[in-house]
């Protein structure tokens, strides 16, 4: 399988003409960044003269922004910290992060999760898509399994969409994260980066593991942006690794996160505990 690489071992930098030091695996990132916006333009049909506009709108954008933030984090990640989760797993079998709450899934939602993935272009968007039938969603699902798990994601009192584990391997420690909000209206919210930061707790400091990673099938700005707020690193991309229903070749994207980069990205201050709560 040919893997386009993100450069030297981690931790390595380069510099760049102008003498500034530039790190491998960002740059990496921006050139995924830069793909994925050259083809939404396209896509929205945007001509080749039109770009060198777009690029003159998008620099005087650049110029004229105010402030910086943490590398790795978002200005609205300021609440995003280990602390933060209200832990009630070992009683009531939940994780909160403010009004997002991950509960075991139930099989009496598998017709919402079906709804969901009917919604155009979502069931394509993963790498492997979910089943189509009933059945055979519902044993993927809720099947007994070592190697998956999936938790529902619930807001208001509802619940929204799913979230959990593929591939999950004890012995390397490590686990494939998917995740969906369903109804379209609620996406953009926050809610899929909170239900994302509550299932990387419950990986790393319930399950034990040592590694998230994250495989996508479409080179999308705003995932890859959701996926480094949350502190994921890309790995790889694997060139023209799937088919799309269309005939075409994709790419295929890995990020992933490993336990002491997240804790140590997030660890933050830790208020005392809820009651009810598990200590840590």
């Amino acid at each position: 399988m040919d893997v386009e690489g993100t450069g030297p071992e981690a931790g390595a930098v380069a510099e760049s003409a102008s003498g500034e030091v530039v790190d491998p695996r960002r740059d990496q990132i921006l050139k995924l960044v830069t793909k994925g916006f050259f083809n939404e333009m396209v896509n929205y049909g945007v001509r080749r003269e039109e770009m060198i506009r777009v690029a003159s709108h998008l620099l005087d954008n650049v110029l004229k922004q105010n402030g910086a933030t943490r590398p790795g984090r978002s200005a609205s990640d300021t609440s995003l910290t280990v602390g933060a989760v209200v832990d009630r797993w070992q009683a009531e079998r939940t994780l909160s992060v403010e009004d997002v709450t991950l509960r075991p899934f139930e099989r009496s939602l598998v017709p919402e999760v079906l709804t969901w993935l009917r919604h155009p272009g979502v069931n394509e968007s993963f790498a492997t898509p979910f089943p189509e039938s009933r059945r055979e969603l519902e044993r993927y699902l809720c099947g007994a399994s070592r190697h998956r798990e999936y938790l529902a994601i619930h807001a208001g009192g509802a619940p929204v969409g799913i979230i959990g584990g593929e591939g999950r391997d004890r012995v390397s420690g490590k686990v494939e994260m998917r995740k969906l909000v369903g109804d379209p209206a609620l996406r953009g919210q926050g809610i899929g980066k909170r239900a994302t930061f509550a299932f990387l707790y419950y990986a790393f400091e319930i399950v034990g593991l040592h590694k998230v990673y994250i495989h996508s099938r479409d080179i999308n700005v705003r995932n890859i942006n959701v996926n480094s707020a949350s502190g994921f690193e890309l790995e790889g991309v694997f060139l023209e690794d799937l088919a799309t229903p269309d005939g075409r070749r994709a790419d295929l994207i890995r990020m992933a996160l490993l336990r002491p980069r997240w804790r140590a990205a997030f660890a933050g201050p830790t208020p005392e505990p809820a009651p009810g709560a598990a200590p840590r």
